[in-house]
Formats: C-alpha cells, structure tokens, sequence
C-alpha cells in the first residue's frame, strides 16, 4: 500500500483502457483507482472489464451523476488514506498527464517533499499541442493567482500531483469546497499555508487527442472568485484553523517552497 494514483473519469472510454496499461506497464507497484461519475459512455464498464487483467492493483468507486472533479479527488484521498496507502496521487485520464513523470513526483516526495507538482510553468516545463486561447488562459489564471494569493507556486491549477498521506491528513477535507480550477488552486494554498515542502517538477503538458475536454465557463468563474475567496479569507479570517485537522496541536511546519527541485 505504497503508492496510488487516482483518475477522476467522465466518459473516458477512449483513454481509459490505454491509461491504465501505460501506468501499470510501468511495473513500479502503483495500484489505481478510478473514480467515475456515472459516465454514460461505459467508462465504468470497461474499468471492471479490466479487473481480472489486474488484480490487487486496479480499483473502481462509481458514483451518480456527474458530481464534480475535486469531489471526486477528496472522494479517492479518503479512499486511500483509509486503505493505508503513503504516497497519493491525482492525473487525469486522458494522456495530458505521461504516466512516466509519475516516478518523478513520487522520487520529490520521497526525497523531502510532502506535496510535489508536475508543473508546465517552471524552467524545462512546457505545453505541446494546446491553442493559443487555452495556454493563454492557463497562464493569465497562473499569474492572476500568484497575484492574488501570494503563493509561490508556478503553476497552480496543476492536476498532475503527488501528496504524502501527512498532508491529506492534515488538511480538513470537509472545508475544500471547490470543484474545478479553484480545486487543485485551494489544495496547494491549503498545503502551503499548512506549512508543508512543495516542490514543482517540470513536465510537458500534452493537449488530448480522444475524448472530449470538461473545460467550461462556470469552472473558469469559479476559479476567478475562488481565488479572491481564498485571499478573503487568508486576511480576514484564520483560515489555517478552518482548513487544518488538529490545528491546535501545533501541526504547522516551517513553510518552504522549491520551484524545479532545486
């Protein structure tokens, strides 16, 4: 019960088979477990279908109705941290993510850092194949946050993360509300403000070629007043106390954010 990695899914069933081969394939114990919600395409079928192809390593939690991406992620930490597991993942089905990087988060996290980020916007990160408009916006909602939050983090709204089970367990998972950018943002603003060692990793971004992207308008609001939010509440109220489980045990360590493993 070492390490994890959790994919989110909704109607994945070009890349999911494909995903999955590729993580195992790498032969470095890393069990799954994909999330999928209600996917009217058969994702969830064909998950099962894979089971006996991979037993012990391939899991599958189904729920109704499409419910969101980050609770669908606190929906697996719960499931992992419940199971024992150390090291605990999050990377999107769909090949944007390469399933050989992963070897790179968990070695950050084994090397000192409790949460590490395959980031785009680091030096040696970059994007492949993504429209102006898209890199565009990623961008202008790193800088925006940066801005914003004051967190020294390059890329933000990252998906491709390795968590060590301390900071999961520290976070009160119960206050993270938000479901798309905003998500991934407020789980690092959450760990950083926590105090936990950070570490950007460089990777290449790589834009899908099945399937369809769940970008929309109201996760790209979401992620705008979810950030003032944040900010909000960081100057006003204590949010280390809301976000923390146990915050009155002295559970803050020193804070330290590394930017390309260096």
């Amino acid at each position: 019960m070492e390490k994890v990695v959790i994919i989110p899914t909704y109607n994945e069933k070009e890349n999911i088979a494909a995903i999955i081969e590729a993580v195992i394939s790498l032969e470095l114990d890393y069990h799954i477990l994909v999330i999928d919600d209600g996917s009217p395409d058969g994702t969830a079928n064909i998950v099962r279908s894979l089971f006996s192809h991979y037993p012990g390593q391939l899991f599958l939690e189904e729920r109704r109705g499409k419910l969101g991406l980050g609770t669908a992620y606190i929906h697996g930490f719960r499931w992992a941290l419940e199971r024992g597991y150390r090291y605990i993942f999050e990377m999107d089905a769909d090949f944007s993510h390469n399933p050989a990087d992963l070897e790179r988060l968990y070695q950050a996290c084994a090397n000192g850092a409790d949460l590490a980020i395959g980031s785009r916007y680091v030096k040696e990160g970059a994007v492949e194949n993504w429209p102006a408009n898209r890199i565009a916006l990623s961008k202008g909602a790193s800088l925006y946050t940066r801005i914003i939050t004051w967190m020294p983090v390059k890329d933000p709204t990252a998906g491709f993360v390795c968590y060590k089970r301390k900071v999961l367990e520290t976070i009160n998972l119960d206050a993270i509300s938000f479901v798309g950018y905003a998500f991934q943002i407020e789980m690092k603003f959450a760990s950083w403000k926590l105090g936990f060692r950070i570490v950007e990793v460089p990777i290449t971004f790589k834009d899908r070629k099945l399937g369809a992207s769940k970008m929309n308008k109201g996760i790209v609001k979401e992620g705008i007043l979810g950030v003032l939010n944040l900010r909000w509440q960081s100057i006003f109220k204590n949010y280390r106390s809301r976000v923390a489980v146990g915050s009155s045990n002295g559970l803050f360590p020193q804070q330290d954010v590394l930017v390309g493993g260096k």
